[in-house]
């Protein structure tokens, strides 16, 4: 069956209402009026016109509490999102459900910096993909993340360090042309911020920090409960922080960025050299092997034992500690989530961020601190991207 667009909530009530049923599951109408503060009355007329609208349906009746039993209400069966995530070396679309519940995902492997028709041309084609084996005309909007700054307002990324030849491009206008539905941009960390927030360990959490360590390093900043931009959309752009006044040279032109140690680029850059220059006999058989050398490959050489790269993990670890304590202290949040690729590293990783978060912070601001790691893998963000444009589709007008 085709599922079309479905409408849009009219009414502030209607609008949590929605976003209620999709974080939490269905509810009786009776839970919904109390939940909500509303008469019984308002609330069953509410959610007969969400029901018109083609955004909530009848579910059964509800336990009974004596008295007549109401009936469970729950998002439509129809309503379908899109999150795409389009990260410094792949491309991931999934198709959701209304609860973001994941139903289909594609993904391929592709650079981002050759540009933007190319990227988003295969976008587009593993979206529609993913559309078609589920028989869905249009989905209800398009959430999308992309590795730089983004201008949420204009829909475009900003001067991004990583991606040339994306500056100023309508990427958001662009898809919304193709795929004749709401589209949304963000920037990559903040739409995973928004996936941890709704699937994740962060589910329970009103103010947390989400730390992505993948090519770039960025920081998602949620606060009671909502996600923090700035004013020009760039907050969080802690891979710029400078750990040192001298270092290697970072991809936004200034020396000494975190990022420019311990991005997976830094991570791929040390340890070539560090295979060519006979210091880790590990790295060197898999830079013979394979001709060439990631970040996984020195998760690969970790798992070994190879004494080099686990000094490299220690060193990148307590950098990210460093510049994560002066923000811990600033910030307060009630929790650490450390997610992306080069977050893979695992425990080794975590272990030293942990230990140079809790040594350099106040005692107040870590007494009750968790630092984790994130359990969702690359669904952060596209469950973030759904996220992000459920979260403007289930809006008050």
């Amino acid at each position: 069956m085709a599922h079309t667009l479905a409408g849009r909530p009219e009414t502030a009530t209607q609008a949590k209402v929605l976003k209620l049923l999709r974080d939490e599951g269905p509810l009786s109408r009776v839970e919904l009026a109390d939940r909500l503060g509303v008469s019984r009355t308002t609330m069953a007329s509410e959610v007969s016109r969400l029901t018109e609208l083609g955004l909530a349906e009848g579910a059964g009746p509800a336990a009974s509490r004596g008295g007549r039993r109401s009936t469970l209400v729950d998002l439509s069966s129809d309503v379908r999102f899109v999150g795409v995530a389009i990260g410094a070396t792949t491309v991931s679309v999934a198709l959701t459900d209304g609860r973001l519940t994941v139903l289909g995902q594609r993904s391929i492997d592709m650079d981002v910096r050759l540009g933007p028709e190319p990227v988003l041309a295969r976008a587009l084609e593993l979206t529609h993909k993913v559309l078609a084996e589920h028989g869905v005309t249009r989905p209800a909007g398009v959430g999308v993340g992309v590795p730089g700054p983004v201008d949420f307002h204009g829909g475009m990324p900003v001067s991004p360090p990583i991606m040339p030849g994306w500056d100023g491009y309508p990427v958001r206008d662009a898809l919304a042309r193709e795929l004749g539905c709401p589209v949304l941009l963000d920037n990559d960390v903040n739409v995973m911020a928004l996936g941890e927030q709704h699937s994740g360990v962060a589910k329970n959490a009103r103010d947390f920090l989400f730390v992505k360590i993948g090519t770039g390093i960025g920081c998602g900043i949620v606060v009671d409960g909502q996600l923090y931009r700035g004013v020009d959309g760039c907050a969080g752009d802690i891979g710029h922080i400078r750990v040192e006044e001298f270092g290697p040279t970072c991809a936004c032109g200034n020396t000494g960025c975190l990022e420019a140690f311990f991005g997976g680029s830094a991570l791929a850059r040390d340890a070539l050299a560090a295979a060519r220059g006979g210091r880790s006999p590990a790295l060197a058989s898999l830079l013979a092997e394979k001709g060439e050398l990631t970040g996984a490959d020195v998760a690969a050489a970790v798992a070994m034992g190879d004494p080099f790269t686990v000094q490299m993990i220690r060193d990148g670890g307590h950098r990210v500690g460093w510049v994560l304590a002066s923000l811990v202290s600033f910030f307060n949040p009630g929790l650490i989530v450390i997610g992306g690729r080069v977050a893979r590293l695992g425990h080794p990783l975590l272990a030293e961020i942990r230990g140079v978060v809790y040594r350099r912070s106040l005692p107040l601001a870590t007494g009750n601190l968790p630092v984790v790691l994130s359990e969702m893998g690359d669904d952060a963000g596209v469950v973030g991207a759904a996220a992000l444009i459920s979260d403007a589709i289930f809006a008050a007008p």
